[in-house]
């Protein structure tokens, strides 16, 4: 009886101390995915406007920071910022949602599924992109900024919009690939959180990977200061940026671990 009472506790110890599975963040992230598709379209659209302080906080230190080699090593911990501010405060992020409400349609496979995942998606694409475009012009035109910060910003978009199409393309499979592999980790982060934000954040912006939504912010910039066409920074970036981040989150992410998860499992017991 001595051994078992023992045993109990080393056991209850080493579950506590143990990694959660893929399985278990699988069925955190479904059931958030859930949760995501049961919102109201107005209450989606009016929490995702807030990723354009990532352009702001990169511009303010680009322009404070000598023009060294190194000055966008530091200058892009700025781009974490507006990823901050959106995923510790529950607002909505395409990227995000290129994840988790993919995994209950994955499950179901069911057309009124696909329907609400799309019409989630066009909601927050919306908002995130009116969202950038409003910062865009605020930093560009108002008075809030020098004419250091406003070069700074305007400079961002014209890097960003450099690449040709393809090239965004690929390099957006990058961003959505590491901006949902972030919400993968989340879960269970507990106190790493505002880690695992900065850190895969952060490698997005030094690699220059095309993410829409914080991407779109820097390159409205670049059109508003004239730097740029609208239809160059829609065309040139947007749409293939957008396509890219698809790829990245839904078929790198999503399908593979909905995949590694569910092998071998039957759907009732998930």
């Amino acid at each position: 009886m001595a051994n078992a009472t023992q045993q109990r506790p080393d056991a209850q110890q080493a579950e506590e101390r143990t990694a959660p599975s893929g399985r278990v963040v699988y069925k955190a992230i479904l059931k958030e995915g859930e949760e995501e598709l049961e919102r109201a379209s107005a209450a989606l659209f009016w929490s995702g406007l807030s990723m354009g302080f990532s352009l702001i906080a990169e511009g303010l230190l680009t322009a404070r920071l000598p023009d060294e080699p190194w000055r966008p090593l530091v200058s892009k911990f700025g781009y974490s910022t507006g990823f901050l501010i959106v995923v510790l405060g529950r607002q909505q992020l395409f990227t995000e949602n290129t994840l988790t409400p993919v995994l209950p349609l994955l499950k179901r496979r069911e057309r009124a599924t696909a329907a609400n995942l799309l019409r989630l998606w066009a909601v927050v694409l919306a908002a995130n992109l009116l969202g950038a475009l409003a910062v865009a012009l605020a930093v560009t035109h108002g008075d809030a900024f020098g004419p250091a910060d406003r070069a700074a910003f305007a400079e961002i978009g014209r890097r960003a919009l450099a690449p040709g199409f393809g090239e965004v393309v690929a390099r957006g499979v990058f961003a959505g690939w590491l901006i949902a592999l972030m919400v993968w980790l989340l879960p269970f982060a507990e106190s790493g959180r505002v880690w695992v934000i900065i850190v895969l954040s952060y490698v997005v912006g030094v690699g220059e990977f095309s993410h829409v939504i914080a991407g779109s912010a820097e390159v409205f910039a670049a059109a508003a200061a004239g730097g740029a066409s609208w239809a160059a920074a829609l065309g040139g970036f947007v749409a293939p940026a957008l396509v890219g981040n698809v790829i990245g989150g839904v078929a790198l992410v999503a399908v593979l671990n909905h995949a590694q998860v569910v092998s071998g499992e039957s759907g009732n017991d998930l």
